[in-house]
């Protein structure tokens, strides 16, 4: 990506509980007035710890129609500074904005940009981990699966809630009902495979007229036996997004032996509530077996996750 501008500097940190902010760093050029698509957030924590801290980045969904994905970030960051990690909050362009790939371009740009400014926020460019949900959890998916092992784009672990896979089996495999709620919400007739759909916005095609640009923006496409740890959570009854996204997914994974976990959780939707400090049963599934049912995931199981695949 084009050159880095600063919006927001040290000098303008906020100070939060046990953390400082550091909002509106540009980490490309901007793609308009007026737009946040090229901007990130960073929470560093303020407790004493060691020289270079882990990264987590994370990107909220929208469907692909917002460029504020950093937002998300400021719900995740009091747990994880305190946990020690830095945290990031990117934003990549809507689809509105730019058409696939540019939002897999986006994100690699915010990981080299935060790569090539570790030593000024104590960051370990040997640790970098990313997050996100629904769309936001499809571009952590696309990072982490195209980086290169060593590369300036590389990570090390991701955190995938929810996210769609593979657009052109998503309206096969919706909840009954759930099309026409889908429809409704957004103005369509034909679900997912709408010309107008969020898939199809993002694709700038009618996804059944392009299944090869489809397969490009499908994940299980780079999947490989050398892909990153991850962390899978999907509600039972997400009405947006079918759970097949995610059994795909996994299936890729376990497949090439990537470690994963999977969790199913019954009763939880398309929603970020779906990890939570409640000890609810959920479905857990990982790439050696199928486990018996266990809590479903929270902040913590996460860092768990995050502190193993990271320390590797």
């Amino acid at each position: 990506m084009v050159a880095v501008m600063f919006a927001a500097d040290t000098a303008d940190a906020n100070a939060g509980p046990g953390f400082e902010v550091h909002a509106n760093i540009a980490y490309a050029a901007p793609v308009g007035a007026g737009t946040r698509g090229h901007l990130l957030d960073l929470y560093l924590p303020r407790q004493p710890g060691p020289k270079r801290r882990p990264l987590l980045i994370v990107m909220g969904g929208s469907g692909w129609y917002s460029d504020n994905g950093k937002a998300y970030a400021a719900d995740l960051a009091p747990f994880f500074t305190k946990a020690g990690y830095v945290v990031a909050g990117v934003s990549t362009r809507s689809s509105r904005q730019a058409k696939f790939p540019a939002q897999l371009h986006d994100v690699k740009a915010a990981i080299r940009w935060l790569r090539a400014n570790a030593g000024t926020y104590d960051i370990d460019p040997r640790q970098v981990a990313v997050m996100g949900d629904s769309s936001g959890g499809w571009t952590a998916a696309m990072a982490g699966l195209t980086g290169d092992p060593g590369r300036s784009t590389d990570v090390q672990a991701v955190v995938d809630l929810y996210a769609p896979t593979d657009f052109l089996t998503m309206d096969a495999h919706m909840l009954p009902g759930a099309c026409d709620h889908f429809n409704h919400a957004f103005g369509l007739t034909e679900c997912h495979a709408d010309p107008r759909s969020p898939e199809s916005s993002l694709l700038g095609h009618p996804i059944r007229t392009r299944p090869d640009l489809v397969r490009k923006a499908s994940p299980m496409t780079y999947v490989t036996k050398h892909s990153p740890p991850f962390l899978i959570a999907h509600g039972e009854r997400d009405g947006l997004v079918p759970t097949h996204q995610s059994d795909l997914l996994f299936a890729a994974l376990a497949a090439a032996g990537v470690p994963a976990t999977y969790y199913l959780v019954p009763g939880a939707g398309h929603d970020k509530r779906i990890v939570s400090p409640a000890n609810e049963q959920a479905i857990v599934r990982r790439t050696a077996g199928t486990s018996p049912p266990g809590t479903r995931p929270t902040l913590a199981t996460i860092e768990a996750f995050l502190h193993s695949s990271l320390s590797h």
